[in-house]
This record gives structure tokens, C-alpha cells and sequence, in this order.
């Protein structure tokens, strides 16, 4: 049995397993799993699934770990914090796994889950358990599929066509999980990325044609994650646009003098740019974290 086909049959099973039938009607707060549909009331608790890799944990380089370790400053714990600024208390579960890819959400075999487990299975058993609750889930995947293609100031391009391919085939699958698991009071968001690598273009001609490089396997990317959510009905964060991704007008950056807007965001809201130990280092700042919580918050039907 090929991997694919083997993964496949994976989600099958949870597919299925998810499925719950219950006699009475819910009152809708979401709007179901469709976080474009129109919103009545707002509860006053809800539960918040935060899903994917090293940024949905917070990860950033601290005084003890300079090299990185899932914080309290992430942007799940800035959305929590704004909802509760608005009379909203949510329940905050995070299940994400640094390094976390598409695969190995679906599979297990990462640091976070070794043994007959996954994240997904986690997540799926979740939903279930709080089928009857209202919820919002963030999903923050992707970017780690492509990020091995993208070393040592090279981009691989069979490696990056190999990894958007299998990105394209498990997002399907991995949605059709969760959303077979949520009740009818859940909303869901994907998240975009933005391009840490932009920051290369301050290492002269070679490392400018890298940043360039780079871009092209983000936007891709972008464009695969966009392509899945919106066939799922689920709202996309624009994380582009807070990084100002496609912007390539002078600013004036200090320290820096002027540069690319898209490079100056990058600089702000990252390690990208940051002196050592603490960088360069992919993963945002505090300032970075806020404003993806920001973007979230964006994407949430109304009245959220």
C-alpha cells in the first residue's frame, strides 16, 4: 500500500469515527463551521482549539533558551486575552507541536506525539468531547512542509514542488476531520505565512536573489493553504497583509536605512533581524504574535 494511500485510509477512519448524531437542535452562535456565516449573539464562554506548529505554541527565543521554546506570548494567548478585554472568556487548549508538518499532523511520529497518536487524533477527540459547545479553531500549518526545501540560502525546487503537492492532498483531509468532528457552534480560521527569509536580502547579491527565491515558495504556499480552506468554507488570517508581503516600496527602517517594505516587516515583527543570541531566528516577536492575533480576530464572522 502506497504512504499516500495508507494516510488516506487514516482519515477515513477518523472521519468517520467523528461523526455524532444527536436529536435535538443547537442554538448557532458561529455559524456553524462556516466562519463567513452571520453571527446573532456572541456566547460569554466558549472553548478555543489551538492547532499546528512552533508559532501556534508561541515559540520564540527567551533569556534562558535563546535558541527558542514555546512561550506564554503567542498569538493564541494574545486572541484569548482581547476576547477577554470584550466580556468573552475562552478556554484556551493548545495542541501544537513545533516542527509539526502536514504529514506528521495526521501521522504522529513528531516530538509532541511518539506513540498511536497524532495531533489530529487529539484534536479530533476534542471536538467530539465538546460537540455540544460553541469554539473557535485555528489551524496553523504548512509552512514547515516547504521550510526543509528552503536551507542554506538555496531553494530546492523538486523539494518544493514535492512538499506543496503533498500539502494540497493532506489539507483536504486533514479539514474533512475536524470539521466532521466540530458541532454546528464552531468556527474555524487557516492561517497564512509570511517569508522569514526576506531578511536575506542584507546579505548581498546572493542572498537578495535567495529572498527573492523564497517569496515565490511562500506566495505558492499561500495559494495551496487558500485553495484548501476555501474549498472547506473556512475563513483564511491574512498574514500577508500584516506583513505587508507583496509591498516592495522604500522605507526606512532604523539601523537598516531604507529597504523593502515587505523586508522592514519582517524585521519588525520577527527574530529575523535581531543581534545574537537571540537571532536571527524565523519565528516572531511579541509585536509579531499580536498582530497574527489580530488578523485572526479579523477573519472571525461578526459580531466577534
Amino acid at each position: 500500500m502506497t504512504r499516500s494511500r495508507s494516510k488516506y485510509r487514516r482519515l477515513m477512519r477518523l472521519s468517520a469515527a467523528s461523526i455524532i448524531t444527536i436529536g435535538v437542535a443547537l442554538p448557532v452562535f458561529f455559524g456553524a463551521t462556516d466562519a463567513s456565516a452571520d453571527v446573532a449573539n456572541v456566547p460569554s464562554s466558549a472553548f478555543y482549539l489551538d492547532l499546528g506548529a512552533s508559532e501556534s505554541v508561541g515559540f520564540q527565543p527567551t533569556p534562558t533558551r535563546p535558541d527558542g521554546r514555546p512561550t506564554s506570548n503567542g498569538y493564541a494567548n494574545d486572541l484569548v486575552a482581547y476576547e477577554a478585554s470584550r466580556g468573552v472568556t475562552l478556554q484556551m487548549t493548545q495542541l501544537g507541536c513545533p516542527g509539526e508538518s502536514t504529514a506528521s499532523m495526521i501521522s504522529g511520529g513528531d516530538s509532541c506525539y511518539r506513540n498511536l497518536t497524532s495531533q489530529l487524533a487529539q484534536a479530533v477527540s476534542f471536538l467530539q468531547a465538546h460537540y455540544n459547545d460553541a469554539g473557535i479553531v485555528s489551524i496553523d500549518l504548512g509552512f514547515n512542509n516547504v521550510a526543509v526545501c528552503i536551507r542554506n540560502h538555496q531553494v530546492e525546487a523538486s523539494c518544493v514542488s514535492s512538499q506543496l503537492a503533498a500539502v494540497a492532498q493532506d489539507m483536504p483531509m486533514i479539514l474533512a476531520a475536524l470539521k466532521g468532528a466540530a458541532g454546528p457552534q464552531v468556527t474555524f480560521v487557516g492561517l497564512g505565512h509570511y517569508d522569514p527569509f526576506l531578511a536575506s536580502t542584507f546579505q548581498g547579491p546572493l542572498g537578495s536573489q535567495f529572498a527573492t527565491a523564497s517569496a515565490d515558495v511562500i506566495n505558492r504556499l499561500n495559494g495551496v493553504l487558500r485553495n484548501a480552506y476555501a474549498a472547506a468554507s473556512i475563513s483564511m488570517a491574512k498574514v500577508g497583509t500584516v506583513f505587508d508581503s507583496h509591498e516592495i516600496g522604500l522605507v526606512k527602517l532604523a539601523g537598516m536605512g531604507r529597504v523593502q517594505e515587505n523586508v522592514a516587516r519582517v524585521c519588525e515583527l520577527t527574530w529575523m533581524c535581531k543581534a545574537a543570541p537571540y537571532g536571527p531566528n524565523i519565528h516572531l516577536d511579541e509585536r509579531g504574535y499580536d498582530a497574527i492575533a489580530k488578523a485572526i480576530e479579523s477573519a472571525l464572522p461578526a459580531p466577534w
